[in-house]
């Protein structure tokens, strides 16, 4: 339940050093707050890249810039110069740079929760909970709505998604296609994230089917891979609009965490050795 409260910049509740610059992180129980301050000659390739341990920010931010000049450069060679006392958003996939002799600072309202931490380095097997969604029946939507109002439902869509990830600590991995890619380091947050995405995106006219999965996962350069990953694509595959299946390993580990799902029965799942019971969420 969103409530009043208030911290003051000096007071950060947590710092996140880089070389040339510090981002501050302030919590707000569902939210992050972040103000970020780099120096001069700060850029994203010498000073995150390191850190992030992709070749650009795959954050999502939006925010208000308070000094300094940044310069922003999207994968697809689209650039902006963002001043002082600017708005600002800018998409996952960007490089960025501080221009000038001023320090930039910013303050975040997107992406911070997770941005300028450490990454598990590129090959490193880790123990996560996968999650896939897509939208159900999107041909058929796009062809019902049109091409304007398809672009418009997306990016409504995916805004959706990024605030859902950001809330129940998800770190969306890639598109895929209709749908997304993430990882979640606790099972639950994970479920109830597919849930609350499912609820919201019914709401602008959008269904979706998730699926889940407990496993070891690689991983790799704006990728994960691994039997877990395919297994939780093959759950996702079952579901019909607005379900969240789990596997069998998922719904062990959620014992005792107040979420209620019934049996789906036992299938077997391309690519996956023997039978799998799935469950689905309810209530």
């Amino acid at each position: 339940m969103a409530k009043l409260q208030h911290k003051p910049f000096a007071h950060p509740d947590e710092v996140r050093p880089n070389e040339g610059g510090r981002t501050e992180i302030f919590e707000m129980d569902d939210f992050v707050i972040g103000r970020t301050l780099e120096e001069p000659g700060w850029t994203w390739q010498k000073n995150m890249r390191p850190i992030a341990g992709t070749d650009r920010c795959m954050h999502h931010h939006l925010g208000v810039a308070l000094s300094g000049t940044m310069q922003v450069r999207m994968a697809d060679g689209t650039e902006a110069t963002i001043g002082p006392n600017e708005v600002y958003e800018i998409p996952p996939d960007h490089d960025t740079w501080v221009l000038g002799d001023e320090p930039w600072v910013s303050v975040d309202f997107r992406g911070a929760r997770s941005y300028a931490l450490p990454m598990v380095a590129s090959g490193d097997r880790i123990l996560a909970t996968v999650l896939f969604t897509d939208i159900v029946d999107s041909t058929e939507t796009l062809q019902r709505v049109g091409d304007d109002a398809w672009r418009d439902l997306l990016a409504q869509y995916n805004e959706l998604v990024q605030v859902e990830m950001d809330k129940y600590r998800g770190r969306e991995v890639k598109k895929t296609g209709d749908g997304s890619l993430a990882l979640f380091d606790a099972p639950a947050r994970a479920v109830q994230c597919a849930a609350s995405i499912a609820r919201h995106v019914r709401e602008i006219g959008l269904e979706i089917r998730c699926g889940l999965h407990t496993g070891e996962v690689e991983l790799v350069p704006d990728d994960v891979r691994g039997v877990a990953v395919h297994l939780a694509s093959r759950v996702m595959g079952l579901g019909g609009p607005g379900e969240v299946l789990i596997s069998s390993v998922t719904h062990d580990l959620l014992d005792g965490s107040g979420l209620h799902f019934e049996s789906r029965g036992r299938h077997a799942l391309k690519g996956i050795e023997g039978e799998r019971e799935v469950f689905a969420l309810v209530g």
